[in-house]
Order: C-alpha cells, then sequence, then structure tokens
C-alpha cells in the first residue's frame, strides 16, 4: 500500500508542485491538500494520512500551532515541516511541537521523497543546514540563570561532567587534584541547588 500523504500549503504553485512529486510516486499517494491551518484541523482528522508535509507560515494560524495540534489529534500521522525559513528559533519550535522532520523549500523533489519514506519509517530527515543548527545545539549547550553564579573553573568542570566524565577524569583533564574536584562540585551542587550530578547537568542542559 502506497504512503498517504497530505499537504498544508498556502502557495498554489508550491502546492501544485508538492502534489505532483507525489503522484508521481507509485509508492505515495497525495489524499489532500490544504491551504489554511484551520482547513487542515477540520479535515484531516476526517481521514488521516500517514505523512503531512507542513508549510510554516500559514495565513490563520501558523504551521507550528497546526502541527503541535495535529499530533494531540493524529498521534500517529507523521509532519514533516517544509519552509523557506531556517532559523534556529522556528526550527526548534517546530520539532517541539512534534514535527519529525524539517526540510527548506529548496530541497530537491528527490530529497523530499526520500524525506516522506524516511519519516514514515521513523526517521528525522532534515535538511544539512537544519541538522547543522540541531547538532550545534546539542555541541554547545545553553547555560541556565543559576549558572551565571559559578566560576569560569565551575562551568569547565560543569561541562566536563555533561560530556560523561567522571570526577577523576575532570581533575586529570583539567591538571588539578581530585580533591579540588570535589571541592568545586559541592559548591556547583550548592549555588544549583541540587544534589547530585545527574540534577547538576540537568540544569546546566536545560
Amino acid at each position: 500500500m502506497p504512503i498517504t500523504v497530505a499537504i498544508v500549503e498556502d502557495n498554489e504553485e508550491i502546492c501544485a508542485m508538492l502534489a505532483k512529486v507525489i503522484v508521481r510516486e507509485p509508492q505515495l499517494s497525495c489524499i489532500g491538500t490544504c491551504a489554511t491551518g484551520e482547513i487542515a484541523l477540520e479535515v484531516l482528522p476526517k481521514n488521516p494520512p500517514q505523512v503531512v508535509i507542513m508549510d510554516i507560515r500559514l495565513p490563520g494560524i501558523s504551521g507550528i500551532q497546526c502541527t503541535s495540534r495535529l499530533r494531540q489529534l493524529l498521534p500517529d500521522t507523521q509532519v514533516l515541516v517544509y519552509t523557506v525559513y531556517g532559523e534556529s528559533e522556528l526550527v526548534f519550535e517546530a520539532l517541539k511541537a512534534g514535527a519529525s522532520g524539517y526540510l527548506l523549500k529548496r530541497s530537491t523533489p528527490a530529497e523530499v521523497i526520500e524525506a516522506i519514506f524516511d519519516v514514515q519509517q521513523g526517521g528525522a530527515p532534515m535538511s544539512g543546514e537544519i541538522a547543522r543548527k540541531v547538532v550545534r545545539s546539542f555541541a554547545e549547550p545553553t547555560a541556565p540563570k543559576e549558572t551565571e553564579e559559578l566560576t569560569p573553573r565551575q562551568t569547565e568542570i560543569l561541562d566536563l561532567l555533561a560530556r560523561g566524565f567522571v570526577a577523576k577524569e575532570i581533575a586529570q583533564s583539567l591538571g588539578i587534584s581530585f580533591d579540588t574536584v570535589r571541592f568545586h562540585l559541592k559548591d556547583i551542587y550548592t549555588k544549583l541547588h541540587v544534589r547530585s550530578k545527574t540534577e547538576a547537568v540537568l540544569k546546566y542542559l536545560k
């Protein structure tokens, strides 16, 4: 059976192009198109597609809002965001809303088809530019306000903890004694109001 796909896109030309790409692929079936998020929320639950290609900038409710509501209504439906916008904030808002993939509109038809198959099989397809932003977000965790009280050395220690280092390895990496690391850890717990390494790391990565 072909994978059923619906398109939520207000640009008629782009919508028609996507529909044509899907129709030409024997293993895919385009079961509907919607010009707004409101229409999608009304129509799609009646005939749930397996994959939804979702624009972000829609008239009325945004594609991000529509994605969030669709995921609640249709938990088995995968949403593939398809947009010209690559800003980090929008990327993470879409992913937090429940999108399973994020493609930029300059993606080729072949990349779109591949992404549909990938997302239906449990993957998380992303344009290379988007994937790099996601990777960087994990490689460079943002510190919550409480960590502003930490000294530069304590921040170094907490960063190494977040990477999986144990106290002995931290001491060796920073060229300080094991007792010094333990002293700093105790102070870190106090400043972050936590009781364990795990809680400290979670606050750091939050």
